[in-house]
């Protein structure tokens, strides 16, 4: 499955970029995460790896984040692998109307066991989790 969705952020481009970037805002905007904790690698940079743990209610779920490419605002390539699925991300963002920010992901995902059931059964479930956090 892969989708590509946009927002235009009220902010310019540099700010928007060091907003992204500063591993603290993932909180805010990463629903139910908890932790991330660098396995290797320098954070957000090229070749990071790191685990982030997740808590929605009862369920706990850990993720693998590795980030295969930092260039922005031109370019940020990230995988995130969870039990079931992997996430391959492409993050761009370019500056439209003056002082504004489009913010530009391309989400692609490969399920496995059961979790290609559920993308089958429900794949707009995986682009309205994307737009809550985008």
């Amino acid at each position: 499955m892969k989708y590509t969705l946009s927002t235009i952020i009220n902010k310019p481009i540099d700010e928007v970029v060091s907003l992204f970037d500063n591993e603290e805002n993932l909180f805010k905007w990463m629903e139910g995460l908890e932790s991330v904790d660098l396995l290797s690698g320098v954070a957000g940079k090229k070749g990071a790896k790191s685990i982030m743990h997740f808590k929605n209610g009862k369920r706990d779920m850990d993720m693998i984040e590795t980030i295969l490419e930092n260039d922005l605002p031109r370019k940020m390539v990230t995988t995130y692998d969870a039990k079931g699925v992997s996430n391959i991300i492409f993050t761009s963002m370019e500056t439209v109307e003056g002082n504004k920010t489009k913010h530009i992901s391309t989400q692609e995902f490969k399920m496995h066991g059961f979790m290609k059931v559920v993308a089958f059964l429900a794949p707009g479930m995986f682009k309205k989790q994307t737009n809550k956090i985008l």
